[in-house]
């Protein structure tokens, strides 16, 4: 790739599929085009995943990180935890904000944009998981909402469908409808930045130390 544009840039990484996702973006009002890059690298992450950054956003430019984001999850537990330690080392040791985004909220708003998911009124993101059960998570466009997608239940392991059917008439969702949770990249990379500009724009604070990964099946008081 040529070399990015002037100024302060926005760097967004997502790695909760077997695919990872790479993007980069100017920092501003009236962004440049995104750099945006997908790599099936499956378990070759670890040995390449900065490579393919670099492919990118070459090291020499990431002095000019002015905020970064980053998918949270869920996913694989491999994937997912090394682009958020990648992310918040390099947060940390820039000084700069990051912003923590989950995998299906990031679905749920490209879902919206491209009139797959309802227009108004909440709607439910999941995913099977054999032998566990199903992760769900409640979602509505809410253009108060960073992104412009509120985020009603965070994703969280069902193991019965009749633990879903109760979390929905908890929430007042029952009608809503269902939609699979399936991961496209780059293109949900490019919705990190949209959330990236936005915590930008208001100007929100965005600490490092509080991103970390979403691990639904793990067995330390998570699920339903």
């Amino acid at each position: 790739m040529s070399s990015p544009p002037p100024g302060p840039l926005l760097l967004a990484l997502h790695s909760s599929s077997d695919t990872l996702g790479v993007a980069a973006q100017t920092l501003a009002l009236e962004p440049e085009p995104a750099r945006l890059a997908a790599f099936p690298l499956g378990r070759a992450l670890s040995n390449q995943l900065l490579t393919c950054l670099e492919t990118v956003l070459p090291a020499a430019v990431w002095p000019r990180l002015a905020r970064l984001a980053v998918a949270t999850g869920p996913g694989g537990f491999t994937g997912t935890r090394l682009t958020i330690v990648v992310a918040r080392t390099l947060a940390q040791q820039l000084a700069v904000p990051l912003d923590g985004i989950s995998s299906f909220r990031l679905i749920a708003r490209r879902l919206h944009r491209q009139g797959a998911a309802p227009a108004r009124g909440p709607f439910w993101l999941l995913q099977d998981l054999p032998r566990h059960g199903q992760v769900a998570g409640l979602y509505a466009a809410d253009p108060q909402a960073l992104g412009g997608i509120a985020e009603a239940l965070p994703p969280c392991l069902y193991r019965q469908n009749r633990d879903l059917d109760a979390a929905a008439e908890r929430a007042g969702a029952v009608a809503a409808p269902r939609c699979a949770a399936v991961p496209e990249l780059p293109q949900d990379a490019a919705e990190l930045l949209v959330f990236g500009q936005d915590a930008a724009r208001r100007r929100l604070s965005a600490p490092w130390a509080p991103v970390l990964p979403l691990y639904p099946t793990s067995p330390v008081g998570t699920g339903v």
